[in-house]
């Protein structure tokens, strides 16, 4: 499975921002779909991520002002940033996981960085 990232880019403080992630095909499997982000310097850390039946999980730092959301049909899954600060820079990966009935066979996908850079 190849995921394509779209929708970063520059934006002023207070901003707002859509990335998009779609996979090549059509997981069937229960899955999870999820952002992550590595600004310059740090490690990679969880964004927001979806499960196949539409539990969420956000990281703190995100809460009310991100939305994730995804389109089982077509195998998209959508962060809707809000109220951008110059601390949400970073390079925002997508990430798919398949799961399995046994995590140990659990497979996982990236896909390419997208940058958002926001300016202060």
């Amino acid at each position: 499975v190849q995921l394509q990232a779209s929708g970063g880019g520059l934006v002023q403080t207070g901003g707002s921002l859509r990335l998009s992630c779609t996979a090549s095909r059509r997981v069937s499997s229960r899955s999870i779909m999820g952002w992550y982000r590595q600004a310059p310097g740090e490690q990679r850390e969880l964004v927001a991520t979806i499960t196949t039946d539409d539990n969420t999980n956000y990281a703190d730092s995100v809460k009310g002002r991100f939305t994730i959301s995804r389109d089982n049909a077509e195998n998209t899954v959508v962060l809707q940033m809000s109220s951008l600060r110059p601390e949400d820079t970073a390079v925002y990966y997508c990430k798919l996981v398949i799961l399995a009935l046994s995590p140990k066979y659990d497979r996982e996908y990236w896909g390419q960085g997208t940058l958002v850079t926001v300016s202060s």
